[in-house]
């Protein structure tokens, strides 16, 4: 192991996976104050560079393979190669280095500037002043507040008068419910005790105080009944709508940030995180607010009666105001890991059910068993071990209330024994206690509701203030009729820290096709992704006919771009469903007319129901060409200005190729196309082709310019025919069988 010399300090490190022939084998990079060291791959001695003018570290990486190469004026002294799943490392070494050799020829320590790497290594987002992520910090594993559920007054302001007259009905049922133990005391001191002393029962009295008693009670049955309503039929439409604007808002973030996210994840939030907060606003919000008006009522009506037996019967309020404090925060860190882990179990059902031909196909049931009890069984230890604090809690907040309870029977007893108050308060006083006592009971038990809606909350707010990377214009630009022109100027894009795409730059004219020819890695996917605007582009700019598509309203542009993948996507729902999807109002003819285009009609009508014969999820039911002219034919009925073709035909096979490729003649025809095949046989009508490699393109032309170039073009074509050639010697080479004899 090398030693650093002495006074000499480590700046950043860098754990190499792979050798010059790609094979794994361990190495180290490490970037100190001074030089550049390094221990090569499968090698136990260290090399080392100085820092001097004209050094520079580079850093690359192409088809799952980074590296870094050091070079100086005279050329490459050494590169290196890992994964990249290291690259984050490198990159960070690489920006060490860079500082360290300014600092060395400068000589002076030198700032840490703001460049281009400092960027998350997680979302690719750029870092603040004190190097932290802004984006990544909006979900950050903080443990969540209740004030997160205060964020719900915007969606609850469209109700505010109804939220106001539930307010009211529920100060008024309140009010109802306090009155029968107050009536209480007139029926004791004044009928029952007189009674019992040899005087005669006042009946027109008594019947006014049991008359009072029925209406109040049924006066506060019926506003109790009206303010539930009320107030459950707003915290419905609160939910609902705090539903919708989460899937809105979700449907207009980019690609960018679902690829961060799984689909269980989503599904969870959207699902069972905004039912728990409709739950909680409809139900434990309600309480709430009838429990703290039923304790603010009782604590007035108690200190009118009596002043000294009303402190006795607040004793307990400050023991479990201390045991709420102490409580919250454990439940309020368990509640959100626990809906972590319910996250991983939607994850854990999101993967399987859509892929259970591959689990059944592999026999892989019982390890998908296993991932579900694993997930299964950390969901029950996280919410036992929060269980094991609520278990505690409520039964010593129902101690204290019943104590409380016993000092108030011993404390009235001995007032009206020393005739300071008579029996009929001190039953109204026992009567409010038990209706106060149990309020507060109540209101104890709603910190671990209170908790859960938080965590709900802000997982749902984690993603309303997530902000698209593909943002809309503020002052959109009214497309005109398109032609179809597509010019890319300098552009240069990365995912997260890893470049992508480097001064690319193309004119595509109007009605041209265009054919992306590369090897696998090398931005053909990116740049279309790019051009549909799925991201947007780092630097530089992409153009139509003219204008930035920056600049251009989102739905507007998106809408004259005609895509057809390698793997289409189907919808549950008939055929004519997902030709129409993107064209919903198109009737019929339109849709029988875009199929025959596709040479779909045919299969369309061998289908048990014709065009409302039903999809399976995914496509289910269908063959992968049939599922392809389908969505040549939905491509077709936009009738798309611009046209993309993401390896179209790719996965299906040669019989059917020819058949999708007579539809995508008739999808191409009078478009702005650009094609993106392995196969190059499918590129021969393109008018020219454009070769890319390592996110830049390195030659276009002709099929016939190119092949005569003998250059990136000719290499990939001469090595695509060879594959062929050896398939085809293999496919007809006869069969040999060895005959052994029996029993051997």
């Amino acid at each position: 192991m090398h030693r650093l010399h002495p006074g000499e300090t480590l700046e950043a490190g860098l754990e190499l996976d792979l050798d010059d022939t790609l094979r794994y084998a361990g190495g180290l990079l490490a970037v100190t104050d001074r030089r550049l060291l390094a221990r090569l791959p499968g090698q136990a001695g260290w090399r080392e560079w100085p820092y001097q003018a004209g050094l520079r570290l580079t850093h690359a990486d192409h088809a799952g393979v980074g590296s870094l190469e050091l070079l100086d004026a005279a050329g490459r002294l050494a590169c290196w190669r890992f994964t990249l799943g290291r690259d984050p490392a490198a990159l960070r070494l690489t920006a060490a280095f860079e500082r360290q050799l300014a600092r060395h020829l400068s000589g002076q320590p030198a700032e840490s500037p703001r460049t281009e790497e400092e960027l998350c290594l997680k979302c690719g987002a750029a870092l603040d002043t004190e190097g932290a992520c802004p984006v990544c910090a909006r979900e950050s594993d903080a443990p969540p507040s209740p004030r997160a559920l205060l964020r719900l007054g915007r969606f609850a302001r469209p109700y505010r008068w109804p939220l106001f007259w539930g307010f009211m009905l529920t100060l008024a049922s309140t009010a109802a419910a306090m009155v029968p133990p107050y009536l209480t005391m007139p029926l004791m001191d004044d009928v029952l005790i007189p009674y019992q002393n040899g005087q005669p029962i006042n009946v027109h009295q008594v019947a006014l105080l049991l008359g009072g008693l029925l209406i109040a009670s049924v006066l506060a049955w019926g506003l109790s009944w009206a303010k539930t309503y009320i107030l459950s039929l707003v915290a419905e439409h609160i939910g609902s709508d705090l539903r919708t604007t989460t899937f809105e808002h979700l449907m207009g973030l980019s690609l960018e940030y679902y690829g961060g996210k799984r689909t269980g994840d989503l599904m969870a939030r959207i699902g069972s995180e905004s039912d728990r907060i409709c739950l909680f606003l409809s139900l434990h919000v309600l309480d709430f607010a009838t429990d703290m008006l039923m304790i603010a009522m009782t604590a007035a009506i108690l200190f009118s009666i009596n002043p000294w037996l009303a402190l006795v019967t607040l004793l307990p309020l400050p023991f479990i105001a201390w045991m709420i404090q102490k409580v919250r925060n454990r439940l309020r860190a368990g509640f959100e890991k626990a809906d972590r882990i319910w996250s991983e179990i939607s994850n854990v059902l999101a993967d399987t059910i859509p892929g259970i031909r591959v689990v059944k196909a592999f026999a892989q049931e019982r390890r998908e068993a296993r991932r579900f009890r694993a997930a299964n069984a950390i969901n029950l230890t996280v919410n036992d071990r929060v269980n094991r604090v609520w278990s505690l809690f409520s039964p010593t907040v129902t101690l204290l209330t019943e104590i409380g309870l016993l000092v108030v029977w011993a404390f009235g007893i001995w007032l009206v024994s020393e005739n300071q108050i008579t029996v009929g308060v001190l039953t109204a006083f026992i009567a409010y206690i038990s209706r106060f006592y149990t309020r507060l009971d109540s209101m104890s038990r709603i910190v671990s509701t209170t908790q859960r809606a938080a965590a709900s909350a802000k997982r749902l707010f984690d993603i309303l203030d997530h902000t698209s990377s593909v943002p809309e214009p503020a002052s959109p630009i009214r497309l005109p009729a398109v032609q179809g022109r597509i010019e890319l100027s300098e552009v240069a894009f990365r995912y997260g820290s890893r470049p992508v795409l480097r001064g690319v730059d193309l004119a595509i004219a109007p009605g041209e096709m265009i054919g992306l020819v590369g090897h696998s890695g090398s931005g053909k996917t990116t740049l279309v992704n790019l051009i549909c605007r799925f991201y947007d582009v780092t630097e530089g700019a992409i153009r139509l006919d003219g204008i930035d598509i920056r600049q251009l309203a989102l739905a507007g542009y998106r809408r004259n771009i005609g895509l057809v993948l390698q793997e289409p996507f189907l919808f549950f729902g008939t055929v004519a469903d997902n030709i129409a999807y993107g064209k919903p109002d198109a009737s019929r003819e339109e849709i029988v007319a875009a199929a025959r285009a596709a040479h779909a009609h045919e299969f369309i009508l061998r289908l048990p129901h014709g065009y409302d014969s039903l999809v399976g999820e995914r496509g289910q039911g269908l063959s992968g060409g049939e599922r392809q002219r389908i969505s040549i034919a939905r491509a077709l009925l936009i009738d798309p200005r611009i046209l993309i073709l993401d390896e179209a035909t790719s996965s299906v096979d040669t019989e059917t190729e020819k058949e999708i490729q007579t539809a995508l003649d008739n999808l191409v025809r009078g478009r702005t196309t650009i094609a993106i095949a392995h196969r190059l046989s499918t590129l021969r009508k393109a008018n020219r082709l454009v070769v890319m490699e390592r996110g830049c393109i390195v030659e276009t032309g002709s099929h016939d310019e190119l092949m005569a170039s003998e250059g990136a073009y000719w290499r990939l074509y001469q090595a695509q025919a060879r594959n062929i050639d050896e398939e085809t010697e293999s496919n007809t080479a006869p069969l040999r069988v060895e005959h052994k004899p029996r029993g051997q």
